[in-house]
């Protein structure tokens, strides 16, 4: 709480304002966007890498955030308080960063990606400042930031380095897949545990609920998509690629936001969402646009 306490001390409008964007980069639309920006219309073997980078390490900050059950800083101490424009989005425990992890999650493997030392730098320095900026916002200790950073940073270089293993092999397809199913039903299933024996409220059982749900989706979505769809990023116009992005974020965000209405917002429901949205992103969305493809072909 030190550290926090001294940037408390230096916080300005402006910087609370600038803090306060930077840190919405490390949130989970931006990250879901820009995968599926890659997956539906540029680069699909990068979007899946990403894909298992994100999905693993959120079921691994989602099981110890409700393991350890650290509160937020201001609960730790009632003097301190946080930016309050920060804090609707501070949901759930406080150890690991979400936020974190997803920014290191995302923009870790693009600078491994790239050989421009300008865009590599800059991708590490977004990390770094999406880390820095929940401390200045008063959302995690630096123990949050940097045990989410190192694990993160720990799970994607190991993807990386055997991405030929995950990515190209057909073989392996069906025991990896297994393997994330098991994952994401044993957080689940954790959860749920700990939610019907007292030990966790209901808003922390949903939020590990919904990344086990999307690692489920992430997991039969691409079992399906690599043995029976195989779809084609390219449409070979511009324009085409724009209107498919931006009618296939329509509808996840129409997913998203109406499904509760439909099912209800109980921690199951909130579960089969976030797996019924990733499976729309990896292989309802790309069945519909080949077919309308193939027939104005």
């Amino acid at each position: 709480m030190t550290f926090l306490w001294l940037l408390e001390g230096i916080r300005t409008p402006f910087l609370d304002k600038l803090m306060q964007f930077i840190t919405y980069f490390g949130q989970e639309l931006i990250i879901i966007a820009v995968i599926c920006a890659l997956y539906w219309c540029a680069d699909k073997r990068f979007a899946y890498l990403l894909g298992f980078t994100y999905f693993t390490a959120g079921l691994c900050v989602q099981s110890l955030k409700i393991t350890f059950r650290i509160p937020r800083p201001w609960v730790l101490d009632p003097a301190f308080k946080a930016v309050e424009s920060a804090v609707p989005g501070a949901t759930g425990y406080s150890f690991p960063s979400g936020h974190t992890q997803g920014a290191a999650c995302l923009f870790y493997p693009l600078s491994l990606r790239t050989s421009n030392r300008w865009l590599k730098g800059l991708f590490i320095l977004a990390f770094l400042s999406i880390g820095f900026s929940r401390m200045y916002l008063g959302c995690h200790t630096p123990k949050d930031v940097i045990v989410s950073m190192a694990l993160s940073l720990l799970i994607a270089s190991v993807i990386w380095r055997f991405q030929a293993v995950l990515l190209d092999h057909d073989k392996n397809l069906k025991t990896i897949a297994v393997i994330l199913v098991c994952l994401s039903l044993a957080t689940a299933g954790y959860a749920l545990i700990l939610y019907g024996g007292g030990t966790i409220e209901t808003k922390y059982a949903e939020d590990c609920c919904k990344a086990a749900g999307a690692g489920f989706g992430f997991a039969i979505g691409w079992y399906i998509e690599r043995t029976r769809l195989n779809f084609d990023t390219r449409t070979g116009r511009l324009m085409t690629q724009f209107f498919k992005l931006l009618l296939g974020l329509a509808a996840a965000l129409l997913i998203k936001e109406g499904f509760s209405i439909i099912f209800g917002s109980s921690i199951l429901a909130k579960m089969f969402e976030y797996f019924i949205l990733v499976l729309w992103v990896l292989v309802i969305y790309p069945c519909i646009f080949r077919a309308v493809l193939s027939r104005s072909s």
